[in-house]
């Protein structure tokens, strides 16, 4: 049900929109090309298995595992209250 000025379906649209732009975040942080033997962060020996596993690896499981920890910020927001949207 739409209220005011919003169109049918518009809260899925912005639902949609905010999924998508994560996955497209997501998939743009993924490593590519070449494994590196050694993690940069550690200089560990990165695992066989898990260069096969994940192509471009650059960190150890530790390290990785640490830098998943870190909070991550959107930036964007699609939901803003009326009063920003008047300013």
């Amino acid at each position: 049900m739409a209220t005011g000025w919003a169109p049918d379906g518009a809260v899925q649209d912005q639902i949609d929109d905010t999924v998508t732009d994560a996955v497209a975040r997501a998939r743009a942080r993924m490593p590519k090309g070449e494994s590196e033997p050694f993690c940069v962060e550690c200089d560990e020996v990165i695992p066989e298995a898990r260069r096969r596993a994940v192509p471009g690896v650059r960190l150890c499981v530790e390290c990785q595992s640490a830098l998943d920890k870190r909070p991550v910020t959107i930036g964007f927001n699609r939901r803003g209250s009326k009063d920003s949207q008047l300013k």
